[in-house]
Formats: C-alpha cells, structure tokens, sequence
C-alpha cells in the first residue's frame, strides 16, 4: 500500500462514515429495529457488486470509493450490535433481521456485480 492509496482509503472512510452517520441520525429505529444499519448495509453492498464489476482492483478510484466510501458506509460492527440490541427484546426479530441483512446483502452484491457487467459490457467472473 503507497502513502498515496493509504490517503484514498484514510478520506474515502471518513466521507463513508460521515454519510452511513448522517443517515443514522436521519433515519429512525422502528420497534427497536435498525433501519438505517440495514438499509446502509443492503444498499453498500449493491454498490460494492456495481464497483467490483464496473473498476479494475488496481485503481485509485476503486481503491477510494470501494474501501474506503463504502468500507466506510458499510458496517459489520454496527450490523451485530443492532442484531444483539434487538435480541434482548424481540429474539425473533433479531433473527430476522440478522438472516434478512445476510440474504439481501448477498443479492444485492448479485445484483451489482450483474448490472455493473452489463453495463460495462460483459458479466463478471463469478456473477450468479
């Protein structure tokens, strides 16, 4: 890793935290449960796929808007704090959510990677 990429990754993370916090503030928990962690974590996941498809691993710019934007945006940290803050309430409901973030992050990514190919012209390596 270069002093340069170091930089991309260090101010696209702040820019991703910034923005997965303002959503954060900006999107409510209903009944206890974390909209905004979820919706952050199923939509960063699209846009990883989308990246992954669309910029080749070795740029600068995947660099900065992959790990760090949406490393930062994404948030596994936050994803099982909500699930066990849930679980002390609505057991239920945690399993849900866990099982629902899982799922939709996985198709999402799908998805990006299918439509970030298509786009490009072809349809990457291991796109289901």
């Amino acid at each position: 890793m270069t002093p340069r990429r170091l930089l991309l990754v260090f101010l696209g993370g702040a820019a991703g935290t910034a923005a997965r916090l303002a959503l954060g503030l900006w999107i409510p928990e209903v009944g206890g449960f974390p909209v905004a962690t979820f919706a952050v974590n199923v939509a960063g996941s699209f846009l990883i796929g989308v990246l992954a498809a669309r910029l080749p691993q070795t740029t600068d710019l995947r660099v900065l808007l992959g790990t760090g934007v949406l490393g930062g945006f994404t948030t596994y940290s936050a994803f099982m704090t909500g699930t066990v803050g849930v679980w002390a309430s609505a057991p239920a409901l945690a399993v849900a959510y866990a099982v629902a973030s899982l799922v939709l992050g996985f198709a999402a990514a799908a998805l990006g990677l299918r439509l970030g190919g298509r786009a490009a012209g072809s349809t990457p390596e291991g796109a289901p």
